[in-house]
């Protein structure tokens, strides 16, 4: 993932989570953030298919539990794409 993306899902997250710092939301864990709950996921993941143009499949949405699952299943979207 390139700098450029990396920031773009950054400020996915920002949109959802306007109170974390940009620290916060690379660290970010949805076990150890009470804020995360399940309507803050679908809303990421609405956000994130917007600003990307792609559509995460169903069947990952339950890996999708941290910033750095994010951003691998971006990498693989992007992968899969390619091909």
């Amino acid at each position: 993932m390139n700098t450029n993306e990396q920031s773009r899902l950054i400020d996915c997250f920002s949109a959802v989570f306007p109170m974390l710092t940009e620290k916060q939301i690379l660290d970010l864990d949805q076990a150890a953030f009470a804020q995360w709950d399940s309507m803050a996921t679908v809303t990421l993941i609405a956000v994130i298919e917007e600003a990307f143009q792609i559509e995460i499949p169903v069947h990952q949405m339950e890996n999708l539990v941290s910033f750095q699952s994010f951003q691998h299943i971006l990498m693989e979207t992007a992968a899969n794409s390619d091909s």
